[in-house]
């Protein structure tokens, strides 16, 4: 609900006495085809009204020039940039451009699949930039620290050694249980 809350969209407005929902308005009125910032959860909410009030544009992040540029090379990109909740935001963002929402859907999943790898290998490589996980957008950062933490414990783990290992008393009996088997033959 964050990305809904911090991001803002671009909105057609087409509501009379709305004035006051932009500020640069100087009447009481808003001119049709005015373009007004929303939340996303208000501009969600405007639109499925019985008589819609706005029309929805989607960000130009996730329009054509963008996605070009993500299937060029993603790698290259800092998507937090961009927006810190890139994916999260696309994937609310997509139900509303019609037409676009399953290139924005495939969009978003391209992009994640080729930056994936190279997240994991940044969070495997402990001696990494310590503000790398900064530049991420939300969902490979959290991806990111994760898989630190794990690289982590596994270090911690490894470093513990096997010297203390003690073989359990069931398989002990269980290999006591067996010699007895063979030994009565």
């Amino acid at each position: 609900m964050f990305a809904l809350e911090n991001h803002r969209e671009r909105k057609k407005h087409s509501d009379s006495l709305a004035g006051f929902l932009d500020p640069s308005c100087q009447s009481e009125d808003l001119q049709v085809g005015s373009k007004v910032e929303f939340p996303l959860w208000l501009a969600d909410a405007l639109k499925n009204l019985q008589n819609p009030a706005v029309n929805i544009d989607i960000p130009n992040i996730y329009k054509e020039g963008y996605r070009e540029i993500l299937e060029a090379d993603a790698d290259a990109i800092v998507l937090s940039r961009w927006n810190p909740f890139y994916y999260e935001l696309g994937m609310h963002v997509r139900k509303f451009s019609g037409k676009d929402s399953e290139i924005i859907a495939e969009s978003l999943l391209q992009t994640f699949k080729s930056r994936f790898q190279l997240v994991m290998d940044w969070s495997q490589n402990l001696t990494s930039d310590p503000t790398l996980a900064i530049q991420l957008p939300r969902l490979e950062r959290d991806l990111f620290l994760i898989g630190r933490q794990a690289k982590v414990r596994l270090t911690e783990w490894l470093k513990m050694g096997t010297n203390e290992m003690v073989i359990s008393e069931i398989a002990t009996n269980l290999k006591k249980r067996k010699r007895d088997k063979y030994e009565l033959d």
